[in-house]
């Protein structure tokens, strides 16, 4: 027997997706740096005896206490998507500059980012900070997720680690 569209309306509920920001550029950005010093060293090292440690040794875990700083200095940002009408105004209010462009590129994304950032919840002056911060990488994230949960059409994200996961303890993939 087919559900009453009241039934499956009940059982709604808004797409949401959230994603790790890493509020600490320099730590990232130290990380990068003992990674590339990391690679150099590894295929310059010659050793002047066969008991010299390898450098890259301290590096590494250098490398390793910076991942871990900068990864503690993620924060989970939850967007969810704003409804069909919420959605149509924020693109009549964001027009394309040109013609056959569906929004404007520079205002839209951010707009969509405030309207649809429900944890934490902020304001386009507050986001407008939070942006001068970040760097593109970290804002691109943001407006991923927020682009996403407006119009992807994935049921079920797929994950290869979760699969092999799965198998691995007798699950379903």
């Amino acid at each position: 027997m087919a559900q009453s569209i009241e039934a499956i309306l009940k059982k709604a509920k808004r797409r949401e997706r959230t994603v790790m920001v890493c509020m600490r550029g320099d730590l990232a950005g130290e990380a990068e740096r003992l990674s590339e010093e990391l690679s150099r060293t590894a295929e310059d090292w010659e050793p002047s005896d066969l008991t010299d440690e390898h450098p890259a040794r301290a590096l590494a875990a250098k490398l390793k206490a910076a991942r871990e700083a900068a990864r503690k200095s993620e924060v989970p940002f939850t967007l969810r998507y704003i409804g069909d009408k919420a959605y149509s105004d924020l693109l009549a209010a964001h027009p394309g500059e040109e013609e056959g462009q569906l929004f404007h590129p520079s205002t839209f994304p951010r707009a969509l980012v405030v309207a649809a950032c429900v944890d934490p919840v902020m304001t386009a002056e507050q986001a407008a900070n939070l942006f001068e911060v970040l760097n593109q990488g970290e804002i691109q994230k943001l407006v991923t997720a927020a682009w996403d949960v407006h119009t992807s059409s994935d049921l079920v994200p797929f994950s290869l680690a979760a699969s092999a996961l799965l198998a691995g303890l007798g699950g379903e993939s």
